[in-house]
């Protein structure tokens, strides 16, 4: 079951972006967190999102 729209998805990237280049200016550990959201946002699932009942999708994007 799908619960990330696609705004969602964008800032998920752009984030993970963004960490990318502070994990390569200041910690590699700033990599783990990115991947996270990479993946996240392209499976379009978020497991934090199911365990707190939230959804970003509209409704005919959830079928």
């Amino acid at each position: 079951m799908k619960n990330v729209s696609e705004n969602d998805r964008y800032f998920r990237y752009g984030m993970a972006i963004v960490l990318i280049v502070l994990a390569y200016v200041w910690t590699w550990w700033l990599l783990i967190p990115a991947v996270i959201m990479i993946i996240t946002g392209y499976r379009k699932v978020c497991h934090f999102y199911q365990i707190f009942g939230i959804s970003t999708c509209k409704l005919e994007e959830k079928k």
